[in-house]
């Protein structure tokens, strides 16, 4: 159930026509107790070969019927433009490391076709290279992070990408990337030495990877980059929290720790349920996987510390999200790991966000996987349609966070599936992110605020009385943003979280 106008007032009950429970929540908000800067980079994204993430998702062609821009799907662009993606992954995944970016430049007609050996076993025509993603990225206005081919590449071949890619003019390499219409170096930072590679990457042991990284960073330049760029060098880090992995990693790699720049974790949320077809239980079992996200940040970067303390490599989290169930008919038709966005998955992509926002001073980056069509998207498209998810709703109510001084947030209620929040301040405006994970509870929430005083604020909210609830092709606008009462004088403010919602406050400080 929806409010119909900004500033509506949630009074919302359940099916069976009796209000929902209400728990008063106390939250407070120290601005006194700085955490770090929100960098956009922690809204970042993902873009795989995988599925119809690529190929129908962002890229329809330059002959398609469907409107695009220069192959690039018209809607699809408008709308990542509009969230304001930060930094964009490319091109996997698993996929990257079976993948040669040689395939993807030059004349599209003779580029090679390659087995995805991955992903359905399709062949990729590569149709997408990497003039193609890095003209996407100018066009929604987000960062490159490239990740490349360790485990069934060479040295050399990265090496060779990041020169083709990064360097201005006059070698070989940068004259091939001008003479196939770049003239302007691409500039890109982040480089991905490996993905996953205690699985799909090469199944290695820490140490064996280890030795392996050392070896290609060797040749890629690191800060300094081409003499453009400076390279951000990230290695892959565990599977979820495995503290095994990493200090492996970091104890094998020794005196060479100078050579890693950034550590990636990946930290999947698994739904035991079609996506629509959630029970309460299910529901229950996967947002409480959020509390084991923060726990895993905190324990990973105390990992990183004990072996450089001065905080020079950055932690990221380049692959995370709801990954439910999957229907095998609409796989079929819609592409491998197609997953339909409900409500739960948006209220979902919030608890991360604010698992980011209160550890900002811990990590560089976070990458949701995937951006359209795949997993825990933003869009989903099918032939000429294109619609917007509950999760880019929820991106767009939480994107007011960036570049942001993220502030220490108290909450009175623990546990996994209460009320989760984060603040953040700059100048006289403070913005406050509230989650509701409950079914059958509305919270009051009563925020007291420390270190500055309010004088009105503004809120948008996300949500649903059914937390099935999704937006489909026919039915677009079933869950979308609406405005929301917000209380706010002095040092309070004040507002009601109906069960699973999502509510922004922007407050005007005194």
């Amino acid at each position: 159930m929806l409010a119909g106008s900004a500033g509506a007032f949630f009074a919302l009950t359940s099916k069976k026509g009796s209000a929902f429970a209400t728990q008063t929540r106390r939250v407070t908000v120290n601005a006194n107790s700085e955490i770090g800067t929100i960098k956009p980079e922690l809204h970042g994204h993902f873009a795989e070969h995988l599925g119809s993430c690529t190929y129908g998702g962002l890229w329809v062609g330059k002959n398609s019927s469907t409107p695009n821009i220069n192959g690039y799907r018209k809607d699809a662009v408008e709308w990542l433009k509009a969230l304001g993606v930060p930094v964009l992954r490319w091109p996997g995944g698993c996929f990257a490391d079976d993948y040669h970016w040689r395939d993807g430049i030059g004349p599209v007609e003779k580029r090679p076709k390659r087995v995805n050996m991955w992903w359905g076993r399709y062949v990729e025509d590569n149709s997408f290279g990497t003039h193609e993603f890095i003209g996407l990225c100018r066009l929604i206005g987000a960062e490159p992070y490239l990740a490349g081919n360790l485990g069934s590449g060479t040295p050399a071949e990265l090496r060779d990408w990041t020169e083709y890619c990064n360097y201005p003019e006059g070698s070989t390499l940068a004259d091939e990337r001008i003479a196939n219409g770049a003239r302007e170096p691409f500039k890109v930072k982040y480089w991905g030495v490996g993905n996953e590679n205690w699985g799909c990457g090469g199944n290695m042991s820490a140490a064996e990877y280890a030795a392996v990284y050392k070896r290609y960073a060797t040749f890629l330049g690191g800060r300094g980059g081409w003499g453009s760029t400076d390279h951000y060098l990230i290695a892959c880090g565990p599977n979820s929290n495995n503290v095994q992995w990493s200090r492996e990693f970091l104890e094998t790699i020794g005196q060479r720790l100078r050579m890693v720049h950034g550590f990636a974790m990946h930290y999947y949320s698994r739904g035991d349920a079609l996506p629509t077809k959630f029970t309460v239980e299910n529901v229950q079992k996967q947002l409480s996987t959020f509390d084991g996200m923060e726990k895993a940040v905190v324990q990973q970067n105390s990992i990183l510390r004990s072996f450089e303390p001065e905080g020079r490599i950055g932690l990221l989290v380049d692959e995370w999200g709801v990954w439910d169930r999957m229907d095998p008919d609409e796989e079929k038709r819609l592409g491998r790991l197609w997953q339909q966005i409900t409500i739960r998955s948006a209220v979902a992509s919030a608890m991360g966000l604010n698992v980011f926002h209160r550890h900002a001073n811990k990590l560089v980056m976070g990458n949701i996987a995937q951006i359209v069509n795949v997993l825990h998207s933003m869009l989903l498209t099918e032939g000429d349609r294109c619609i917007r998810t509950p999760a880019y709703y929820a991106f767009d109510l939480m994107k007011v966070h960036r570049g942001r001084t993220s502030l220490t947030v108290d909450t009175e209620s623990k546990g996994p599936l209460e009320v989760s929040v984060s603040a953040s301040r700059q100048g006289g405006s403070l913005a406050v992110s509230f989650v509701n994970p409950k079914h059958d509870e509305m919270a009051r929430v009563e925020c007291s605020l420390t270190g500055v005083r309010a004088r009105g604020a503004t809120g948008r909210i996300l949500t649903h009385s059914d937390f099935n609830a999704c937006n489909t092709f026919d039915k677009p606008d079933t869950v979308a943003p609406a405005g929301h009462k917000v209380e706010a004088s002095g040092d309070k403010v004040s507002l009601d979280l109906p069960p699973m919602s999502i509510v922004t406050a922007v407050v005007d400080l005194a």
